[in-house]
This record gives structure tokens, C-alpha cells and sequence, in this order.
């Protein structure tokens, strides 16, 4: 399984910094339309919808709201959208901290509504980013950030993991791997903040700003994984060897990329 995880990596990775770096805007777009619908088909699945014609449905109805983005997109603020997706993702940590207590978005349409709160936020932040000055560096931090979270946790998790961080949502997650997470954003951020020459006065935001949204990506993670065990499925699909489907690797992102953006535009400047 590790061996496949990495073959999928050496695979995936070139083709998302090709996706950032290599892409016009309007082509990185369309590249972001197809993900979030990807996603959506899995989405479908963690919300309960088992019929095939249900799960169309659904897919048809986001690209049907991710058409109107496009349509709308300068008549959108950007700011609320970000703002309000921040403020799902405090319910969401109550609702992993309570699992299986509390499940009142337990219901086939309330998790189907869920989807929109998670994915369609993840596409206005891609946009944005992309659409901005140095927005090419802006997301290449953001998936070195999540990316970091993520193998920091799972080497950190190995050699020291003792205690389980959320044992009803995911067994295997431990607080050693959270920290070993952290450490690595804040690796991150430091080794940036040099390469790029980021002011002196912003290199402590910027610091603050990798361990927050290394904190939320973790959120991300262990929503999908609640989802996830509420249906009894392992993975969302099987579209990915080794990582299991799209949500599986974005799932992180979701949850980040909106604090992300808000925290670098409004707070650090950079």
C-alpha cells in the first residue's frame, strides 16, 4: 500500500504544480470545474444518494452552481463566501468532537447540502488565488502547507504515536502525529518566508497562518473520515491506487484553502 501511495504521489504532484504553474487562468479554471465534480460524484456517495440517477442529480446540480459562479463571479464577494465557510468548519469540529453523539447532519439531503459548504468555497479560493498577483506562489504554499500536515503526521504518527487524537472518527490518528504535522508547517512557512523574501514583519503572521490552516486541514481530513464511518465505506472510491478517490486527497484542502486565503489576504500581506 505505501509503495502505492508514493507511485500515485510521483504521479499526482508534477501534474498539480504542472496544474498551477503551467496553466492560463481560464484553462486552470476548467481544471478546477473537473475536480470539484470529481468530487462531487464521490460526495454523492458519502451523502447517502446509492442510485445511480440520484447521484447525477447531484453531480448535474453543482456544475449547475459552479456554471453560476462563473457567470457571477465578479459580482460575488469573495470575503463572505470565505467567511462563512470558516464558520462551517467550527460546527464541523463540534460535530467530529461529539461523533457518533451528535448527528444532526446524519440525514441523506442535510449531507448532500454539505457538499455545497465544503466544495464550492474550495473553488472560489483556487479562483481567487490563481486570479491574484504571485497567486501561483499563494497555492503552491497552500499544498506545500497541507501536504507538509500530512507527511509530518504520518512519519511523526509512526515513531512516536501514543495517544489517539480522535479515536471514534479515525483510530489511527494520534496528537504526536498532529504535532509532527505542525512542526512541519512551521518548516514550511520559515524555509517561504526566506526563498521569498517576505517582510520581516510578516514572517509571525505567516507562521501563525501555516499552523492554523495545518490545524484545519486536519479538520478536513477527519470530517471526511466521520463521513466516511457513518456510511461504513473506507474510502470515497477507488479512482486513485493507493489514496483511495479525489476526496480522499482533497479533503484537507477543502477545509484549508478558505482560512488560507482569507488569513494571507486580509491578515499577513504577503
Amino acid at each position: 500500500m505505501l509503495k502505492q501511495r508514493i507511485i500515485t504521489a510521483m504521479v499526482l504532484a508534477p501534474l498539480a504544480l504542472f496544474g498551477v504553474f503551467g496553466l492560463p487562468f481560464s484553462s486552470f479554471v476548467f481544471l478546477m470545474d473537473t475536480v470539484i465534480l470529481l468530487a462531487a460524484w464521490e460526495w454523492a456517495n458519502l451523502a447517502g444518494f446509492q442510485k445511480l440517477g440520484a447521484k447525477l442529480v447531484y453531480v448535474c446540480l453543482v456544475a449547475v452552481v459552479v456554471g453560476l459562479c462563473h457567470y457571477q463571479y465578479q459580482n460575488i464577494d469573495v470575503f463572505y463566501v470565505f467567511s462563512l465557510a470558516v464558520a462551517f468548519w467550527f460546527v464541523a469540529l463540534f460535530w467530529v468532537y461529539r461523533f457518533p453523539r451528535v448527528s444532526s447532519w446524519g440525514p441523506v439531503l442535510a449531507r448532500g447540502m454539505i457538499g455545497f459548504i465544503v466544495l464550492l468555497p474550495c473553488w472560489f479560493a483556487f479562483v481567487e488565488m490563481k486570479s491574484v498577483e504571485q497567486g501561483d506562489q499563494l497555492i503552491l504554499l497552500l499544498l506545500l502547507l497541507v501536504w507538509g500536515a500530512d507527511v509530518g503526521a504520518y512519519f511523526a504518527g509512526k515513531r512516536f504515536g501514543r495517544t489517539k487524537l480522535a479515536p471514534s472518527v479515525s483510530p489511527g490518528k494520534t496528537r504526536e502525529g498532529l504535532y509532527g504535522g505542525l512542526v512541519a508547517c512551521l518548516a514550511v512557512a520559515v524555509i517561504y518566508s526566506f526563498i521569498a523574501g517576505v517582510a520581516s514583519v510578516s514572517i509571525f503572521p505567516l507562521v501563525i497562518m501555516a499552523l492554523l490552516t495545518g490545524l484545519i486541514s486536519v479538520l478536513g481530513d477527519l470530517f471526511e473520515s466521520m463521513l466516511k464511518r457513518h456510511r461504513g465505506i473506507k474510502d470515497s472510491s477507488q479512482l486513485l491506487p493507493g489514496h483511495g478517490g479525489v476526496l480522499d486527497r482533497i479533503d484537507s484542502i477543502t477545509a484549508a484553502s478558505p482560512l488560507f486565503i482569507l488569513g494571507m489576504q486580509y491578515w499577513v500581506f504577503v
